[in-house]
């Protein structure tokens, strides 16, 4: 498949702000006073933030011009 740069920009954007939105979830969760009992949600969020921080770092590997500094 091809991108254009425009797509590219754009999926990190989406990236950055769902990886923002999930670490904000996990430091909710995680303080708590049953987080314990949250557990499993918790695991899924880190899980998706570590997916979703793999993606960010390829398209960066592979178009260092859409680090997250120069697309904002």
């Amino acid at each position: 498949m091809v991108f254009s740069t425009e797509d590219l920009a754009e999926a990190k954007r989406q990236i950055d702000s769902t990886l923002h939105k999930l670490e904000e979830t996990v430091k909710t969760l995680e303080a708590k006073e049953n987080a314990e009992r949250l557990r499993p949600q918790i695991t899924l969020a880190k899980r998706r933030i570590r997916a979703f921080g793999i993606a960010a770092a390829l398209i960066e590997r592979e178009f260092p011009v859409l680090q997250k500094n120069d697309i904002e």
